[in-house]
């Protein structure tokens, strides 16, 4: 929340600098996110009268003003805005003067006319259209007569706008919502300074008439704890005077008339969002709250038609829903400068309610945040009344007798007891019983002491403290967190270090890395379409009650969803060379939503592209399915299975190419898949060919490995032995690998496809596959006949498992 020092200045006398109570108030309640003078380094810009305007002899859309700005001769300025005239009071930027974005204004010619400065709009010192009053966003600013007739030519017009002041910007958390107004910060900064603070005051006449005669109001207790309207006859609609206007757009918010004005005057003032109907809009004399009816449809104050939910709480007239209550109002009783009689509101809405029209609409407005958050229900018919009391004073109307109250219930002060013991124990202090009493003393709170135990009883605006805790955080934050005594942990220390399930996914991950492949990071959250490919889990993803966006709705069941979203943002910028993997949590759930889902760790990787760039001495190197399977195989075999490794064709998984794709097994345990994206995915997500793997983590870390142990090195020289065969050729080559291995005996070191072939002088249902055999006896030198012993052992294997014939 932006907060002005200058109205700050109004509750408590403030001698510190800026920059000095900004401190205080980092170090003591809530980040200080900004500090600035919205002036910034603009001069030399003045109130200006304009004494005459003269049409430009050479242009015909631009004029010639003579203004008094203090001086002893009239400036000439040369202007082309459309709303100039004799005797308005305006805002000059002199010769030599800086205005926004570091503008510097010097004299000149203009069509062979001189001109001695600038005419300026509000938009031209700097201010955002969301900010600068609507009436001038086409022309300069100008005074209106009362507000001019307090107004010198010369004088600054920064401090006239008030663009000296300066502002802090509050990053309030969410348990100080209090700090969402002015009476609320006045509090929090007097009980840092320790000053009382003055609260604002205000006088309220009424007429005779009875509001009742003129309006009936109705709310449930369970939409809306408190609910009440007034009534304000014979008003005119017109601008704001000058200070109100100065004071909205100083915290952010535009002026758009005195009566939206005075609403959003008393949501800053008080932290309670209020709104004003045009009463003879309303389509019967009575305003009720109620649910939503299903696909309702209102128009909002900007314009659009919104189609509400069941859930949403809206004000409503007769059988018409006006507005969205607690979030934004409705055009058919906007309040108009044909409007007369208005009608006020003021209410503390169901947070939740109002949570979820905020998030379904996308209106996330000053009140809602406001309401979400909790507001302080002693002020609400308080900022009732006073904006009524503004409205006759600035709008000229009359405010008729009473308030109609639909819903409202008394406080009752919570008290909360702490001990002198029990806060010196928490914050390892020595704090006395007079230095606690001085604390609730500059917080105002009333407290009673007995034998060291307090018990204080809460005001209402601080809704935030319930228990204990809470007291002591306000006790240790006004004593000054620098001030608590710095200690060392006490008790037995043990050295930190990661679990193995923590290791095996860092060592996952550092392997990935050193094999060439980025990591890269996904949202955990898809959409419906995505959340249900590459599946390795039985079970539904996770739909979400409020998703952030159409594109974020429910949980991801795959990583390899969102590499693929990684792979087509680099290809759409012509990186078409992409090696990416991640490592996260998939979420699934057996459809009993009573229960959390089963979140589980997966491993994925993609590569898409080239692996090698060309250079002189090598062509680049396309990826393809030989090469992801090579990474996976290195990967997995870090992990020294007690059970073999083996790949089955898939050709039905789907999203993934039906003859390019296996399945992972170590034993019989399902643990992924590698494989090519089907070319129909590829053309949804725009890529070009890609390769990917997927493997369960979880169920990885599950199975028996081997302990690694140190291997010596043999002194003994290696014996090879090549072993080609002819085999069935629907007999996977990891399957005879296990069975070499099997009968390979100890001293089998290593085992290399090096050829496979099909073709003349091979049967067409048949394949010749080659092995490099590698031997080593760590103990001596292996002879010819040991070697010869084994490599028969192992053909006979072969020939009786898969029937293959030694070639």
């Amino acid at each position: 929340m932006k907060v002005s020092v200058n109205w700050l200045r109004d509750y408590l006398p403030i001698a510190l600098p800026a920059s000095q109570l900004a401190e205080k108030i980092s170090r003591t309640a809530v980040e200080i996110e900004g500090q600035y003078q919205p002036k910034g380094n603009m001069k030399k810009v003045v109130i200006a009268k304009v004494l005459s305007v003269v049409p430009h002899p050479d242009s015909d859309h631009m004029v010639i003003t003579q203004l008094d700005a203090g001086e002893d001769e009239p400036i000439q300025v040369v202007t082309g805005a459309p709303n100039v005239a004799e005797g308005q009071t305006v805002i000059l930027a002199k010769h030599g003067s800086v205005i926004g974005d570091n503008k510097k204004i010097r004299k000149g010619k203009l069509r062979g006319e001189v001109s001695n400065g600038m005419l300026a709009a509000l938009q031209e010192l700097g201010f955002e259209d969301k900010v600068a009053p609507k009436d001038f966003e086409e022309g300069i600013w100008v005074f209106n007569d009362v507000d001019a007739a307090d107004l010198k030519p010369g004088e600054d017009a920064l401090t006239v706008l008030g663009l000296d002041d300066d502002v802090l910007e509050t990053g309030i958390t969410p348990n100080r919502a209090d700090l969402f107004s002015m009476n609320g910060t006045a509090w929090e900064v007097a009980a840092i300074l320790s000053e009382e603070p003055t609260l604002p005051n205000f006088e309220l006449t009424e007429t005779a008439e009875q509001t009742s005669d003129l309006i009936s109001a109705t709310a449930p207790a369970e939409l809306a704890t408190k609910y009440a309207v007034r009534v304000v006859k014979n008003v005119t609609v017109k601008d704001s005077p000058l200070w109100l206007q100065r004071r909205l757009w100083t915290m952010g918010i535009r002026p758009i008339s005195n009566i939206v004005d005075i609403t959003n005057y008393m949501l800053l003032m008080y932290g309670q969002p209020m709104h004003a109907f045009d009463l003879n809009a309303l389509p019967e004399p009575e305003v009720h709250v109620r649910r939503a009816h299903d696909k309702e449809m209102i128009r909002t104050l900007d314009g659009v038609t919104r189609e509400a939910a069941a859930e949403d709480i809206v004000i409503a007239s007769g059988d018409e829903a006006l507005m969205f209550a607690g979030v934004m109002g409705g055009e058919t009783t906007e309040v108009t400068r044909e409007t007369t009689d208005i009608v006020l509101e003021g209410a503390i809405f169901e947070p939740k309610s109002i949570r979820h029209t905020a998030r379904d609409q996308n209106l996330h407005s000053e009140a809602s945040m406001r309401f979400e958050r909790g507001v302080n229900v002693e002020d609400t018919f308080t900022a009732l009344d006073h904006a009524a009391a503004l409205v006759a004073e600035l709008a000229g109307g009359q405010v008729t007798a009473g308030r109609v109250v639909a819903q409202d219930y008394a406080y009752e002060a919570p008290v909360v007891d702490v001990s002198v013991d029990r806060v010196n124990h928490v914050l390892g202090t020595n704090i006395t019983t007079a230095e606690i009493s001085a604390i609730f003393d500059r917080l105002f709170f009333d407290y009673e002491e007995n034998n060291g135990v307090f018990s204080v009883t809460i005001p209402a605006r601080r809704w935030d403290i319930t228990i204990e805790a809470d007291l002591i955080e306000e006790i240790a934050r006004l004593y000054g967190f620098d001030n608590l005594p710095a200690t060392l942990p006490t008790g037995e220390t043990t050295p930190g270090k990661l679990t193995p399930k923590q290791q095996l996914i860092r060592d996952s991950r550092h392997a990935l890395e050193g094999l060439g492949l980025n990591q890269a990071i996904s949202y955990v959250l898809t959409t419906p379409e995505k959340a249900n490919r590459f599946k390795l889990h039985d079970g539904e993803p996770i739909q979400l009650d409020y998703p952030m966006s159409q594109d974020r709705q429910q949980t991801r069941s795959s990583l390899l969803t969102g590499l693929l979203d990684d792979v087509a943002y680099n290809v759409a910028r012509k990186q078409t060379d992409v090696a990416l993997y991640e490592q996260g949590r998939v979420f699934v759930s057996d459809g009993d939503l009573t229960k959390q889902p089963a979140e589980i760790e997966h491993i994925a990787g993609v590569l898409s592209g080239n692996v090698t760039e060309r250079t002189w001495a090598q062509k680049a190197q396309a990826a393809d399915f030989y090469m992801l399977k090579g990474i996976v195989e290195r990967l997995l075999k870090n992990y020294d299975f007690v059970e073999p490794i083996h790949f089955v064709a898939n050709t039905v998984r789907e999203d993934m190419h039906p003859g390019r794709t296996a399945d992972i097994y170590v034993g019989n345990t399902l643990i992924g898949f590698v494989g090519q994206i089907h070319p129909t995915t590829a053309k949804v997500y725009r890529i070009n060919e890609t390769f990917a793997f997927e493997l369960d983590l979880d169920a990885i870390i599950a199975l028996p490995k081997n302990q690694g142990r140190y291997e010596v090195i043999s002194r003994y020289p290696a014996v090879s032995r090549d072993l080609a065969i002819l085999v069935n050729r629907d007999v996977p080559a990891s399957r005879i690998e296990e069975a070499i291995q099997q009968a390979g005996g100890k001293h089998l070191h290593d085992i290399v496809t090096f050829d496979v072939y099909t073709g003349e002088n091979v049967p067409s249902d048949m394949k010749s596959i080659a092995f490099g055999l590698t031997f080593i006896n760590a103990e001596q030198t292996m002879l010819d006949d040991e070697t010869n012993q084994t490599v028969d052992r192992i053909a006979s294997a072969l020939a009786e498992q898969f029937g293959a014939e030694i070639r």
